[in-house]
């Protein structure tokens, strides 16, 4: 009898553990929003900059894309009537900072300072691998253009 418990026992521990590690995790998708009076500073520094594309915009809110459609980024009018309290202070342009990865970090730091962006950390290699530079974006976001090195 006792060897009966024990094999059900573990015949039910391991279809419990077998059904949690089917269970699928729930979907994420990271969408940073930035409160800002700067949505048309914003717009054009990351579209005509860093070649983000538009997916939706309206007169208090404009969500941007990567290139590759991977990322996006939005931009809220602060104060606007049709958002919660919550939402509705703007950012103040400290504590806060993006990492976009690239393939070609060279090629980017090139391309942007042809286009006469003030670049804040000049590109350099650090001794973890990383390859990066630094921009800001209008709304006082800085944001590392990096290329990782597998070490």
């Amino acid at each position: 009898m006792n060897k009966l418990l024990l094999l059900i026992a573990a015949i039910l521990l391991a279809t419990g553990t077998q059904a949690q590690n089917n269970k699928k995790p729930n979907k994420m998708k990271l969408n940073a929003g930035i409160v800002t009076t700067k949505l048309t500073e914003s717009r054009a520094f990351y579209t005509d900059i860093l070649g983000f594309g538009v997916t939706f915009e309206n007169e208090f809110y404009l969500l941007l894309h990567t290139p590759n459609h991977e990322a996006e980024i939005s931009f809220l009018l602060p104060e606007h009537p049709s958002q919660q309290a919550l939402f509705h202070k703007g950012f103040n342009g400290e504590g806060i900072y993006l990492t976009i990865e690239v393939d070609d970090v060279d090629k980017i730091y090139r391309e942007l300072k042809q286009k006469g962006v003030d670049i804040k950390i000049d590109i350099r290699n650090e001794p973890w691998g990383d390859r990066h530079f630094a921009i800001t974006d209008p709304n006082g976001v800085n944001i590392d253009i990096v290329h990782y090195h597998a070490q």
